[in-house]
């Protein structure tokens, strides 16, 4: 069966990311091996279109290599995207650990309409923090190298939730 939309697609990959404003050899991020392939429903994910146009019409078995600028990926950072926030937003009530406000952390927080998002302390300024709401991979081109495991029709289920459940229990 080959890739389109609405079929549940399970990829083993390694993503390598190289920044566009050093001339640095790309280093891994993030490794999906057989013990936890990534799966998403065609045509129906946040991934960047271009990641799926790039998968279009490949089976199961197939080996894919490419490499997704940073516009066809997360773009460039936008600074209104980082914000001043009081720490007394962040209280051990709401279930913020005081470890887990360091600079660099990525904070676990959810937005309006309660979706999960994160956002990583650039700065302690006391009473507050600033904190960066861009996605981790601004500013950086992807680079995918992995081999497609399995291609299925996505049940209705599926379907509805706009997303899949693995085997192992996890939501993708």
């Amino acid at each position: 069966m080959e890739i389109a939309n609405n079929t549940v697609v399970g990829l083993t990959y390694e993503l390598k990311v190289s920044s566009v404003d050093e001339e640095s050899a790309p280093f891994s991020v993030e490794v999906r091996n057989e013990e936890d392939p990534f799966y998403f429903i065609f045509g129906n994910s946040d991934l960047p279109k271009k990641f799926e146009e790039y998968l279009v019409s490949k089976k199961q078995g197939d080996n894919f290599n490419f490499t997704l600028e940073v516009d066809e990926a997360y773009g460039q950072a936008d600074d209104e995207l980082i914000v001043d926030i009081s720490k007394d937003q962040l209280t051990e009530a709401r279930g913020f650990k005081p470890e887990m406000l360091e600079e660099g952390n990525f904070l676990p927080l959810v937005d309006e309409e309660g979706y999960p998002m994160q956002a990583k302390i650039l700065k302690d300024m006391g009473d507050q923090l600033l904190l960066d709401f861009n996605h981790p991979l601004v500013n950086f081109r992807l680079h995918f190298d992995g081999e497609v495991k399995e291609v299925r029709e996505a049940t209705e289920e599926e379907l509805n939730h706009g997303h899949v459940h693995g085997l192992n229990g996890h939501q993708h």
